[in-house]
């Protein structure tokens, strides 16, 4: 063998692979960020995929939501009562379910619900080559397709965050009422007293990081699917995979960085 032949890969098939998908994922981000903010902005498109994304998912998420609260809240109370703390029930549910609970939650169904169908759809537009009939229409598939899902997904998942953590609460307050007389106002004042400015806005940043990660990674594997009908499949569950990884790797940096503030 030639030493050109000797030389086919820097170090290996696989390795050099998967540094070839970080440049290529780091030059579609970068490309994102190009298109993003510059017109036309296809706004129509981007409030259908906000409806795709947003009110086909509430059922899901609420019912997720509701179940967490319930489950979260029966799995607490007998530890509390040890101590003689179950007046502070709703309180920490209020903090678990603001902080944490409510923006991971929703981000993993998304990227289970969301994630596979915006990388199975944009996949199928790849390999039945109808994104190479836009460029030729002289349309931007980049722009029309790409960047649209992802404003969907950074603006629609922080607003269903929102509301899974309202829900969650309410399933915990239907556990409370059930186990002692109490007000939906005096529960929800209780489980607000403990949260701060700082805890909205660190469960606000992670939804809006969580749904960018969802939907760059995504659109970034439809966009590159390869191989027909199976590699189609591939990219949808590599885009699942990889947007829940980001979403708990996410989760720990954000956190560190918030309790760093807090006690800074």
């Amino acid at each position: 063998m030639d030493r050109a032949g000797a030389r086919k890969y820097l170090f290996s098939k696989k390795i050099d692979s998967y540094f070839d998908g970080i440049y290529k994922g780091y030059r579609f981000t970068l490309l994102y960020f190009k298109e993003a903010f510059t017109s036309p902005f296809h706004l129509r498109e981007i409030i259908n995929q906000c409806f795709e994304i947003g009110l086909r998912s509430l059922p899901l998420i609420t019912m997720t939501g509701f179940i967490i609260g319930i489950v979260f809240t029966k799995q607490s109370r007998p530890s509390l009562e040890n101590f003689g703390a179950v007046s502070w029930l709703p309180s920490l549910m209020g903090i678990a379910i603001v902080r944490a609970l409510g923006p991971l939650v929703t981000s993993l169904i998304c990227a289970g619900k969301v994630g596979s169908s915006i990388s199975a759809e944009l996949g199928s537009m790849k390999v039945t080559e109808q994104i190479d009939a836009m460029e030729v229409s002289a349309i931007n598939p980049f722009k029309y397709l790409v960047v649209t899902r992802v404003w969907a997904t950074t603006i629609s998942i922080p607003i269903l965050s929102f509301y899974c953590s309202c829900v969650g609460l309410l399933g915990s307050y239907y556990n409370v009422s059930t186990e002692e007389a109490t007000s939906l106002q005096i529960y929800y004042t209780n489980a607000f007293s403990n949260i701060s400015f700082l805890d909205l806005f660190s469960s606000l940043t992670k939804s809006i990081v969580f749904g960018f990660t969802i939907g760059i990674i995504s659109c970034y594997k439809g966009f590159f699917a390869s191989n027909g009908t199976s590699g189609v499949g591939k990219a949808t569950n590599h885009a699942v995979v990889l947007s829940m990884f980001l979403i708990f790797l996410e989760e720990l940096i954000i956190v560190q960085i918030v309790n760093w503030i807090r006690y800074f």
